[in-house]
């Protein structure tokens, strides 16, 4: 499958009950963090499991267009000899981070304060996503950035010469906006505060500090606030990068849906500001084991077994959790639909700016699919319809989206007609082994 290429529809078909082990590939939000710290050390960095999708490869070229030299020694298995902070070089040409939202804005975070001009571009879905969210608070430190109507790519980034320390309040939760500020606080002078009222995912702070960065965290009357000391030398790292939750919940959704599934999901990272959708699952009476729970790249981590759950419940989700589930409510909406009863997800706006409006196109792919939809700005509702009830017989818009693509793949393996999807081929960006995978698992997965 090709992320940019030709469309490439898929169908799925009712399955038999899914079994074997699912080795999901390595976190993307590691991933890309694991490079671009890596770039910023003095020295060499060995990065092990690192997901090879084709969003990190994309921003593993961008580190060597800024001066890094990034090499893959073998399956997951890389380096990175870096620069130090400060110690971009001008690209020579323009920086394609293809389909990631977290690879441009990370990026434009790590330049933003270095004397240098960079133009970014993407895929044409990254193209309709709003940078505003990054460059406004960028533009504290002295940074300038030019971009089409909307503050959408292409966009010219000119990084600040004297470059401030800046404290900044994040209006909405986003661990990406979070990052990019924390980034350019690198080579600013003085201390750069970040406040978050609610916790958004920490792979950067834990990162950070184990690169050897001046950093804390306190809780106040504002909330969350991360203060970081600029212009330290950060010192290269071995990172193991755990299995990526998101990227987990694919096949675990799919077993829960699949009567007579019984599946291992083993070394996922269970960090508590990304297993939202865990506990709810939980919550809904999913048959979940967590074993062995333990530490691996200083993330925690456990073996998830996972069984067929013909007994689970629509349920309310708190808006509260939308921070550490927010890339998992379309594979979500999927399962409340094999459940009894109606499930609420509320504060999930965010799904609207992601690679697509992520609400409407699970309302739309499920209405079609035969399941009743509520939505509103903010809020999605799905009526469930039970174990093996959702009618599917559709096909689903993916508007490029690789999440909303793998959530209909996994509806066409419970429902009674076969379930497609108008192209499968941007899942490559962050799952390239998805196909392989669930087809081992015994899903029946057609392309065509």
């Amino acid at each position: 499958m090709s992320g940019h290429g030709e469309a490439q529809p898929m169908t799925a078909r009712k399955s038999g009950p899914l079994s074997g082990t699912a080795a999901v590939p390595g976190d993307k939000s590691i991933s890309h963090r694991a490079l671009i710290f890596g770039a910023m050390a003095v020295g060499e960095t060995k990065i092990t499991g690192l997901l090879e999708g084709q969003d990190v490869l994309d921003t593993a070229k961008a580190m060597r267009a800024f001066g890094a030299e990034v090499t893959r020694h073998g399956l997951g298995d890389w380096s990175v000899h870096g620069v130090g902070v400060g110690g971009f070089r001008e690209p020579a040409d323009v920086i394609d981070c293809g389909n990631s939202g977290t690879g441009v804005r990370l990026i434009m975070g790590t330049m933003a304060t270095t004397a240098m001009t960079a133009t970014f571009t993407g895929d044409a879905s990254l193209r309709k996503r709003p940078m505003g969210r990054v460059t406004d608070p960028l533009s504290l430190f002295g940074t300038r950035a030019y971009g089409r109507q909307g503050g959408r790519l292409p966009m010219t980034v000119v990084g600040a010469a004297n470059p401030v320390p800046v404290r900044y309040a994040l209006p909405v939760a986003s661990a990406q906006v979070k990052s990019a500020v924390l980034l350019a606080g690198l080579n600013a002078p003085g201390e750069t505060v970040v406040i978050e009222r609610e916790p958004t995912r920490d792979h950067s702070e834990r990162m950070l500090l184990g690169f050897g960065a001046e950093l804390h965290v306190e809780k106040g009357t504002e909330g969350h606030i991360i203060t970081l000391k600029g212009r330290p030398e950060l010192r290269p790292q071995s990172v193991a990068v755990p299995r990526d939750p998101s990227s987990a919940a694919f096949p675990v959704c799919a077993a829960l849906i699949v009567e007579g599934s019984d599946i291992l999901v083993p070394g996922v990272s269970q960090n508590l500001t990304r297993n939202g959708l865990y506990i709810t699952l939980v919550e809904m009476g999913a048959r979940i084991d967590f074993q062995n729970p333990r530490e691996e790249g200083g993330e925690p981590v456990a073996d998830l077994r996972v069984r067929f759950s013909d007994q689970m419940q629509g349920i309310e989700v708190p808006p509260e959790r939308a921070p550490s589930m927010i890339d998992e409510y379309p594979i979500l909406s999927v399962v409340a639909a094999f459940a009894s009863g109606k499930t609420v997800m509320k504060g999930v706006k965010e799904l609207r700016v992601k690679e697509s409006d992520r609400i409407d196109a699970m309302a739309r792919g499920l209405e079609a699919c035969g399941v009743r939809i509520e939505e509103d700005e903010d809020t999605l509702i799905v009526y469930g319809m039970g174990a093996g009830g959702m009618p599917g017989g559709a096909t689903a818009a993916t508007h490029l989206d690789h999440r909303i693509a793998r959530s209909f793949l996994g509806a066409g393996l419970a429902a009674q007609k076969p379930v497609s999807v108008d192209d499968a081929s941007p899942i490559l960006t962050s799952f390239p082994i998805f196909e392989g995978l669930m087809q081992t698992l015994g899903a029946t997965l057609e392309r065509g």
